[in-house]
């Protein structure tokens, strides 16, 4: 009979997993993940590799959000810089790839470093508020940048060689954005159990106990802004090689709000409720979709005119939904189920 789990050792404590279930079941996902694009057809290859992107840029925000508890409605703000900064090198400065690539990281966290400097003084609704003008002030300065950044026509950006790989095709393109996905994924998860992660949560939970433990106040928020910025740039520059074109259109001010449906819906904090959300969100507007056209009628012509409008009313109803049956969200959903299986027919 299990009456729960010990720790005898530290590194039991700090180690990613020592189930071997689970360990197994990764390697089974990582397996069907390498295979998709031999298994599925064009459209739903297409919904995954949208996914993958999706959920580094998340990451960023669940480092910011979910770990240093600071609220960010300007995350589209560093997904512009990320993109604009790749199609940038690639098309006006002639960069390789990979340093284009590498830009699309380090101008987004440079920038992350100026916008979290308010942080040190603002909590709450007014940080929100000063990451919102943020975004603001990228998408106008990028369209009154003439030429240089495409104003309002945008830059086309062709999918490249990288790393002596040629993503022009779906397959390539897809194993490219499963390849960075998991890099940020590890990145975070080893980055929530570091000095630096702890120091972060901290931070959350109480800022002033934090600062009398003798956690730097100042640091730590640049630092979240940062590592948060960069992850997000990255996502920004994945986006703009799957569009094939950048522009401050691509970048709605509706993808912060998917943001932050996604780590409310998954569960603040928590990296594994981040792939839940992402899963989640992305795809219910896709089922959504699908219903509508089961049933026909005036849903059906309201999808198509309204597509833009439906998303932000279900992005809606998902937030609400959740903070009202589950703040938890769906990775506390899962730990419940799982709880369940493994303690039956004991309730604890």
């Amino acid at each position: 009979m299990r009456s729960g789990y010990f720790k005898e050792h530290y590194s039991g404590l700090v180690v990613l997993t020592d189930s071997p279930a689970v360990k197994a079941w990764v390697a089974v996902l990582m397996v069907t993940l390498i295979a998709a694009p031999f298994l599925l057809g064009n459209f739903a290859l297409s919904h995954v590799t949208i996914i993958l992107f999706t959920l580094i840029g998340v990451l960023g925000l669940t480092v910011l959000t979910g770990f240093a508890g600071l609220i960010s409605l300007g995350h589209v703000g560093f997904l512009m810089l990320g993109a604009y900064s790749y199609a940038i090198g690639v098309t006006r400065l002639g960069l390789p790839p990979e340093l284009a690539l590498l830009a699309a990281a380090v101008v987004p966290a440079f920038f992350g470093l100026l916008v979290g400097l308010p942080s040190l003084r603002l909590h709450g609704l007014y940080l929100a508020i000063t990451t919102l003008a943020f975004s603001h002030i990228v998408a106008t300065a990028i369209l009154a940048g003439g030429k240089f950044t495409g104003a309002g026509r945008g830059i086309m950006v062709m999918r490249p060689t990288m790393f002596g790989f040629d993503l022009s095709s779906d397959r390539a393109f897809y194993w490219f954005c499963l390849f960075m996905c998991t890099l940020a994924v590890l990145v975070t998860l080893n980055l929530r159990r570091s000095v630096l992660g702890r120091a972060l949560v901290a931070l959350r939970d109480n800022d002033i106990a934090a600062r009398t433990m003798g956690v730097n106040l100042v640091r730590y928020k640049l630092l979240a802004f940062l590592i948060s910025a960069a992850l997000t740039g990255v996502a920004g520059a994945i986006m703009g090689m799957y569009l094939s074109i950048v522009s401050v259109e691509a970048f709605p001010f509706l993808l912060s709000i998917e943001a932050l449906a996604i780590i409310i819906v998954g569960g603040l904090g928590s990296v594994l409720g981040a792939v839940l959300g992402t899963v989640f969100i992305v795809t219910l507007p896709e089922v959504f979709s699908s219903l509508v056209q089961l049933l026909g009628g005036r849903l059906q012509d309201v999808m198509t005119t309204s597509a833009h409008e439906v998303k932000s009313v279900l992005y809606g109803l998902a937030i609400i939904g959740f903070l009202r049956f589950d703040p938890r969200g769906l990775r506390g959903i899962w730990h419940d189920i799982r709880h369940t299986w493994v303690f039956w027919p004991l309730r604890y």
